[in-house]
């Protein structure tokens, strides 16, 4: 029986993540095959592309083998998280986008569920296991808003507004293109994104389902004030 084609987009920002980003990108062969991955790379200098490049699909060679996908990358000099989004969203062709860090491995995704979720929703983000150097480490700070609990638009009392999370987060592809994301934040654009549909009477989704380790990372933003 021939496989069908994930109708996936998995768009990634990097910038020197050789250590995890060929975990990240195999993580996601893992769990969809032959997704679409888009790689937005902020000039890296280490062996970042190299590796992902390993991952990229020959036809004539790989043979429809479940480790090689499509994968494209393109370079952004200016860089901000929103506008490196809205570029993979922008070159992307799948009816689904999925964010994923390129220092997150993804453990658990149920498409069916997921695709199911986005038929209500405008976005489904997923819980997110700390992992410092291996250990899984105490939720707390941030990381205390991805519990076990399914929660619709998600207030978080530590910041003051709705909580969304771009570490592993999927859309379609649609409400990308109506709604980008800031290009000119230099953090939090999930956030603000979230406060964003809310007024707009539309709503997002946290699903303790979709599951992904975030692996402790020096400069990683969701890490400042824990490390």
């Amino acid at each position: 029986m021939v496989k069908k084609l994930s109708d996936f987009t998995v768009v990634i920002r990097s910038r020197n993540e050789e250590r995890w980003i060929g975990y990240a990108v195999q993580s996601v062969l893992d769990h969809l095959y032959k997704p679409e991955i888009i790689i937005v790379d902020n000039n890296s200098t280490d062996k970042t592309l190299e590796i992902v490049k390993s991952f990229s699909e020959n036809p004539n060679v790989n043979n429809g083998a479940s480790n090689y996908s499509k994968i494209k990358i393109f370079n952004i000099k200016d860089y901000s998280p929103g506008r490196a989004l809205n570029l993979g969203v922008k070159r992307s062709s799948k009816k689904y986008v999925m964010i994923l860090s390129a220092h997150c491995i993804l453990k658990k995704f149920n498409e069916k569920n997921i695709i199911k979720e986005l038929d209500k929703n405008a976005c489904v983000f997923g819980n997110q296991i700390p992992v410092w150097n291996g250990k899984k480490i105490t939720k707390r700070y941030i990381w205390s808003h991805f519990s076990n609990k399914k929660t619709k638009n998600m207030y978080s009392h530590l910041e003051k507004r709705y909580f969304l999370h771009n570490a592993i987060a999927v859309y379609k592809r649609s409400t990308l293109k109506k709604i980008p994301f800031d290009e000119n934040l230099t953090s939090k654009e999930d956030r603000y994104w979230a406060n964003k549909i809310v007024k707009k009477k539309m709503n997002f989704v946290y699903d303790p389902e979709l599951i992904a380790e975030h692996q402790y990372t020096l400069y990683g933003n969701t890490w400042k004030g824990i490390a």
